[in-house]
């Protein structure tokens, strides 16, 4: 028996995010997907899509390699959330650096030329390893292989100014979880 995935590997890296809401529910007052790509058929970088009332409830994309801001447009991340698939969305040439600990804590650092944002991740929990199949929803053409590690804190800031909302737990695969959290060793695969 074979141990290698039988899909094609399209894109490695991190991919943490922030959901934050004021009530109990999936009406995201900031939701945040960063991502630190190692591997992608449009190249490494680091991008950052984000909705806030920090960013007047509008989509922001900062990255550091417009290109793979685009690819992960047209598949992973546009799949992942449909709104931010539009490519006419503007994209912010941005720095990005990371400090911390995931097992403490974790800071993404974006720095554009009018904009900082931080994003704070907290309260760490315990690691899951997800494995989805290529194809095995039809609405899903991806695959992934990740390692979520929920956050039941998360701190994003724009310019000194804290985003409104929090953290929320969730379970998942009946584990406890999150709607904020690591995701590192992430690779997305697609059917050959």
């Amino acid at each position: 028996m074979s141990t290698a995935d039988p899909n094609r590997v399209v894109l490695t890296g991190e991919n943490p995010f922030i959901r934050l809401s004021e009530t109990d529910d999936d009406d995201y007052t900031t939701n945040a997907s960063f991502w630190r790509v190692l591997f992608s058929p449009a190249g490494p970088g680091h991008v950052l899509y984000v909705k806030s009332e920090l960013t007047e409830n509008r989509w922001r994309i900062y990255a550091d390699n417009i290109a793979m801001a685009r690819w992960l447009q047209t598949t992973v991340q546009g799949m992942l959330n449909a709104e931010t698939a539009d490519t006419a969305i503007p994209v912010i040439d941005a720095r990005f650096t990371k400090t911390g600990d995931p097992r403490y804590f974790w800071t993404e650092r974006i720095k554009a030329r009018d904009d900082e944002m931080t994003l704070t991740w907290y309260d760490i929990g315990d690691p899951l390893l997800i494995h989805t199949q290529a194809g095995a929803e039809p609405d899903k053409p991806y695959g992934v292989c990740t390692v979520l590690i929920p956050a039941l804190g998360a701190r994003p800031t724009l310019n000194g100014i804290e985003a409104t909302g929090r953290p929320w737990p969730r379970e998942r695969e009946e584990r406890p979880f999150s709607t904020c959290a690591l995701a590192f060793s992430e690779s997305w695969t697609e059917s050959r």
